[in-house]
C-alpha cells in the first residue's frame, strides 16, 4: 500500500486541509506484506471518519487499517472534521458539505483510479465517526453500497437529550431543532422511499460501551423501518481494542457486499 499525506485547500472551510490515502500498490518483494491484487483498473473506495476527540490521522495511529485494507485491494481516504459531527455546523465550518460534497469531487480529481461507483464506494467510521457514515449513506443511497459504525453515536436526538451540553448548541443550534432534522439519523431513515435500493448498514457496539443502549435502540427502529442492518456485538469498550477488531469485521461485510 502507498500512504499518503495530502494538503490541499478548501473553497467550503475557506482553508487548507489533510487527509490521510492508503492506495493499493502492486509488490512483490516486501516483507510481511501481501501486495495488491491483479490490476482492475479502478480500486474501490472507504471513506474512513475519526470520533470526537481526534483527526484525519488517528486510524493509521491506532489500527493496523493499511494492512488490512491491502488484503482488498482497498483505497482508503480519512479526513479530518475536528469535533462537528460531521454537520454544517449552527456556528462554525460547514463540514458536512465539506465531507459529502468537496471531499469526493476532490479525491476523484487527485486519485483517478478510485472508483467512482456506488457498487464500489463505501463509509465507516467509529463514535462520532459512527453517525457521520451513516449520515452518509442515509443521506446520499445513491453514492454508497454500504456503511458501518463502529460504537457509532446513532440517536443523535435520544444522546442529546442525556446531555446538550455547549458543543452540541455550536453544532445543531437550538436543542428543539434536532429532532426530525436532516441531522436527525432516524428521521433521514424514516423518509427514504422503500423502492429505491438503500445501502447495507452494519454497526456493532461493545456491550461495555456507554453507547451499547443507544445502539440497541436505534438499530430495532431501523428495523421496524425495514432497513437493511445487521448489528453485532461483544465484550467491549468505548476504546481502539474494540475498533481495531471490529473495522476488520466491517471491511469483511462491505467486500461480501459488493461480490454477492
Amino acid at each position: 500500500m502507498a500512504h499518503l499525506t495530502v494538503h490541499f485547500f478548501s473553497e467550503v472551510l475557506g482553508k487548507c486541509e489533510t487527509i490521510e490515502v492508503l492506495l493499493p500498490q502492486k509488490t512483490y518483494s516486501q516483507i510481511g506484506m501481501d501486495g495488491a491484487g491483479e490490476d482492475a483498473g479502478t480500486y474501490p473506495v472507504m471513506y474512513l471518519l475519526h470520533g470526537l476527540s481526534d483527526d484525519q490521522t488517528i486510524w493509521m495511529r491506532r489500527t493496523s487499517i493499511e494492512r488490512y485494507a491491502s488484503e482488498y485491494n482497498l483505497a482508503v481516504v480519512m479526513p479530518n472534521a475536528d469535533r462537528s459531527f460531521y454537520t454544517d455546523m449552527a456556528y462554525g465550518p460547514k463540514y458536512w458539505t465539506y465531507i459529502s460534497e468537496e471531499l469526493p469531487a476532490v479525491c476523484r480529481q487527485f486519485f483517478p483510479r478510485i472508483s467512482g461507483k456506488r457498487e464500489d464506494t463505501f463509509v465507516a467510521g467509529l463514535s462520532m465517526g459512527g453517525y457521520g457514515a451513516f449520515k452518509l449513506a442515509l443521506r446520499h443511497p445513491e453514492r454508497f453500497a454500504a456503511a458501518a459504525s463502529l460504537s457509532g453515536v446513532l440517536d443523535i436526538v435520544l444522546r442529546n437529550g442525556e446531555d446538550f451540553g455547549p458543543l452540541m448548541k455550536l453544532v445543531f443550534g437550538k436543542p428543539e431543532l434536532l429532532a426530525g432534522s436532516d441531522n436527525d439519523l432516524l428521521a433521514v431513515a424514516s423518509r427514504l422511499q422503500r423502492n429505491a435500493e438503500i445501502p447495507k448498514l452494519f454497526a456493532c457496539c461493545g456491550k461495555e460501551d456507554f453507547l451499547y443502549e443507544n445502539n440497541r435502540y436505534a438499530v430495532n427502529r431501523f428495523k421496524e423501518m425495514n432497513l437493511p442492518i445487521t448489528f453485532e456485538e461483544g465484550p467491549g469498550t468505548h476504546s481502539w481494542a474494540f475498533w481495531d477488531e471490529w473495522i476488520r469485521k466491517a471491511l469483511a461485510f462491505f467486500l461480501s457486499e459488493r461480490n454477492s
